[in-house]
């Protein structure tokens, strides 16, 4: 599993004019499921996610506290794209991504972890829609984690 997490004030995604998902103060996270992937990548990425210290404290320390210390909410959109290869030629290949079917069960198993590691909000997009995503990011943090 591949993933691109960003710290947000604030973050939504958008299918067909409506809004499908929405969070406050949290982590906007790009998920993309690699061909091979297992629920246990899943669990691992979700328990890690959740103790990650990038948020600061009352007192200004830096990344002190994790989502869960500051009540923060997640928004997970399926990202396909971020399986891409762009070794050979300017087309990107994306046959590493691993296909709709097996993907969406990890998706939602993904955000089922975070749900059960009691994050207070637990969002998400419609996989396999051409979906807008807006954000406000905080920071900026960002970072790439694969497991």
């Amino acid at each position: 599993m591949r993933l691109v997490l960003q710290r947000v004030k604030e973050a939504s995604v958008t299918v067909d004019g409506q809004i499908v998902g929405a969070i406050g103060a949290g982590y906007l996270i790009l998920l993309c499921v690699m061909k091979g992937d297992t629920s246990l990548q899943a669990q691992l990425l979700a328990e890690k996610i959740v103790k990650l210290r990038l948020f600061d404290s009352v007192g200004g320390k830096v990344n002190d506290r994790s989502l869960l210390d500051v009540h923060g909410e997640v928004l997970v959109v399926s990202q396909f794209t971020l399986a891409a290869d762009i070794q050979k030629g300017n087309r990107p290949d994306y046959t590493a991504a691993a296909g709709p079917e097996e993907a969406k069960i990890l998706y939602e198993y993904f955000m089922q972890k975070l749900r059960e590691l009691d994050v207070q909000k637990v969002e998400g997009g419609r996989f396999g829609a051409a979906m807008s995503v807006q954000l406000t990011n905080d920071g900026p943090v960002t970072l790439i984690l694969e497991k």
